[in-house]
Parts: C-alpha cells; sequence; structure tokens
C-alpha cells in the first residue's frame, strides 16, 4: 500500500470558476504554491469531457508525483485514467462497492456532513474510506446542495470522531485565507479549497497564502 499523501491544502477543481484559463493551469499554479491534492470535479462535464480534463490535470501535476490527482463522483473515470482515487458523496455509489473497484492502494474519500454520516463510515470495514471531507464548514455557493454549515466546532468535533476511529479528514466549505488557520486549528489534515484558487488572478500566491496559514497554525 502506498504512503498516505499529505492533504494539506487540497484542491477541488471548478471549470467555470476557473476560466478563462483551462483548469490544468490553475492546477499547475496552486501545485507551485503549495497544493498538496487535487480533486477534479466538474458535474456539468460529460464523462468523455471529465476524462479528458483529468488527463490535463494529470499532465500539469505528471512533475509532482507526491500530489494525488482523484476524481470526485466518477469511477468509471478515474479508473480509465489511472487516477490515483475517487472522492464520492453520500449521494453517490456506497464507499464499499467503490473500493472493490478501486482495489486497495486508491485514495477514496467520502462526504459526510454530520455525526450519523461519520458514524456509518466509522461501521465500514477497516480500510474502505481514507479520508472523510467534513463538508460544510460554512455555507458555500460552490456547493448549494450541501447541508447546514458544521462551524469551527462541529468541524472539531468530528476531526476529532475521525482521527479515534483511523480516518483522516480534511475540511471544505466558504474556506478562504483568512479562515485557513481556524479551520486548521481544529485538527483537521486538511483543507479543501474551491473559490480562493480558481477565482483568484494569481493561483500560485493564492494558494501560497493558504498554505502558510495552514502551516502556521501547527497542522500536521
Amino acid at each position: 500500500m502506498r504512503p498516505a499523501p499529505d492533504l494539506s491544502l487540497y484542491l477541488v477543481t471548478d471549470t467555470a470558476l476557473s476560466r478563462p484559463r483551462p483548469v490544468a493551469d490553475v492546477v499547475r499554479a496552486a501545485v507551485a504554491g503549495g497544493a498538496t491534492a487535487v480533486q477534479v470535479r466538474d458535474k456539468d462535464a460529460s464523462r468523455r469531457d471529465l476524462l479528458a480534463l483529468t488527463r490535463a490535470v494529470q499532465a500539469a501535476v505528471a512533475h509532482r508525483p507526491d500530489v494525488p490527482v482523484v476524481v470526485n463522483d466518477a469511477v468509471d473515470v478515474a479508473l480509465i485514467a489511472g487516477a490515483d482515487g475517487v472522492h464520492v458523496g453520500q449521494d453517490d455509489l456506497p464507499a464499499a462497492e467503490v473500493r472493490r473497484l478501486l482495489g486497495a492502494d486508491a485514495l477514496l474519500g467520502l462526504s459526510v456532513e454530520s455525526v450519523e454520516h461519520l458514524a456509518a463510515a466509522l461501521r465500514l470495514p477497516a480500510g474502505t474510506v481514507d479520508v472523510v471531507g467534513l463538508s460544510p464548514v460554512w455555507a458555500t455557493p460552490t456547493k448549494p446542495d450541501a447541508g447546514p454549515g458544521l462551524g469551527l466546532d462541529g468541524v472539531r468535533e468530528l476531526a476529532a470522531r475521525a482521527r479515534a476511529g483511523g480516518l483522516r479528514a480534511v475540511a471544505i466549505g466558504g474556506i478562504d485565507s483568512g479562515r485557513a488557520a481556524a479551520v486548521a486549528a481544529t485538527g483537521v489534515d486538511g483543507i479543501c479549497v474551491v473559490s480562493e484558487i480558481c477565482t483568484a488572478a494569481d493561483p500560485e500566491a493564492a494558494a501560497r497564502r493558504l498554505r502558510a496559514a495552514f502551516d502556521r497554525a501547527g497542522a500536521r
């Protein structure tokens, strides 16, 4: 089994927010600035287009084998592209079934929005899920269907429960450079960011600010 990746600054792509720049260019710049993992997400793309996007992102970070590229939801695309893993939500394919398809070495993330969601994840056989995405910390327009905001206290509680159960945790939703340190202080293994990087005039600088804020909080 490969070593657990660094999830400190986890970029989730958004094609619309990245325009007019190609997503791959934003990803390349963000990784140069300190992004440590990338999730390819485009809910509006066809499977064919999502595959092309995933391959473009993989090419953009090919010089950084330590930066995993995972695909949101689309297990078929991840398998065809040879991506490093998949992230699924509560309404997507069951995590146990996804793990069977991916094999033991892929990274599998699962969104959780409540204590109940986390408890269900912890009941799965060991090794099914690697990381839980605690969502959303605060309400965010990039994911309008997400549940009510967990807040910092909610994230802290879920992160502690996840760690006690052997899972890593990242937080997503409304995180910017001004909030990154506070989220890091909850004990999560990383912060997931969409808008703050994808809309930035300088994605590399934005990623550098976020990473510095996370690291200053003493996060792992």
